[in-house]
């Protein structure tokens, strides 16, 4: 005996189409929150102007950020030049360097150190947080002591000491700060999966036969990527005002690359003076970015928490 068929113009439930409603229904519910909130709106547009600096700098800029004119050195803001054209729109530096177009420029480093360093400490706090929160024993204790000792010491002492030993560089200064972030990963990452590890879904897998690593990676990771979401977000602004630091210090990337904290550095000498927009315009870059990824930072805890969605 057939099962009745479904009526003629009614969809036909699937496993696809199920994902699919739930997909636009959880889309659907971020727009009303955003809406609803209205300041991560703002930061996403700020997020999104500095990723598009990022991307499209060299079609964007100006000038030439390392192009030097000692004529037109410490140049005021829309100060027009001698033929009574404005070209350095926010002035120059004490070479005579374009500021606009260094900032323009500054913000391919920033995000690409940010988000790059966050990508490698994530991805390895989060396996070894996994490994330990999942087998515990001897296993759990090594790493946690590990991370234990590095709590010990202030991050910025211990990457100073890194970059002195390996040097300032890009690809040195992204290892660094990656291996700095691990530790918050590994600790969240851990306490999720010891709460995770003896539910049904996960003795369900396991009676399935899954493997152990199916069972980390592709059963329990999946209900534990909220806070570490939210952790990876305001992460990524951690990072970038830790970049900003080392490159004041001089240990960031070589000084003809130019950075947001290289230009404070370089400001440094000329506040004094009243040169005011060697300082305020890459710090008021840093103020922006850092701001806009803490706000969405924030609205991400409030959109995925579903304590706080319970509550409110």
């Amino acid at each position: 005996m057939t099962g009745t068929p479904a009526p003629m113009g009614e969809p036909i439930d699937t496993p696809l189409a199920a994902v699919n409603a739930t997909r636009k229904g959880v889309m659907r519910r971020a727009l009303r929150s955003l809406l609803r909130a209205r300041w991560p709106i703002l930061a996403i547009v700020i997020l999104a102007a500095v990723t598009f600096c990022a991307v499209a700098g060299p079609s964007i800029a100006p000038l030439d950020p390392n192009r030097q004119s000692i004529i037109n050195r410490l140049q005021e803001p829309m100060k027009p030049n001698r033929q009574g054209v404005v070209v350095n729109y926010l002035g120059t530096d004490g070479i005579g360097r374009d500021v606009l177009s260094r900032l323009i420029y500054g913000a391919r480093v920033s995000i690409v150190v940010g988000f790059t360093a966050v990508l490698i400490g994530g991805t390895l706090g989060v396996s070894l947080g996994l490994i330990g929160g999942y087998f515990g024993g001897r296993i759990d204790d090594v790493i946690m002591r590990v991370a234990d000792i590095q709590l010990a010491f202030p991050f910025i002492l211990l990457a100073i000491m890194f970059l002195v030993v390996l040097g300032p560089g890009l690809g040195n200064l992204i290892i660094v700060l990656g291996i700095g972030q691990w530790v918050t990963y590994a600790r969240i990452a851990r306490s999720q999966v010891i709460s995770q590890r003896e539910k049904e879904y996960v003795e369900a897998a396991r009676a399935l036969g899954a493997s152990t690593p199916s069972i980390m990676f592709g059963t329990i990771l999946p209900n534990i990527v909220a806070p570490l979401t939210v952790i990876a977000s305001f992460n990524v602004a951690s990072v970038i005002l830790s970049e900003a630091a080392l490159s004041f210090l001089g240990l960031g990337v070589p000084p003809t690359v130019p950075t947001w904290g290289g230009m404070l550095a370089e400001s440094r000498d000329q506040l004094l003076a009243g040169r005011w927009w060697l300082a305020l315009f890459p710090g008021v870059a840093i103020m922006l970015t850092v701001l806009s990824f803490n706000i969405l930072g924030d609205w991400l805890r409030d959109f995925l928490d579903p304590r706080l969605k319970a509550v409110g």
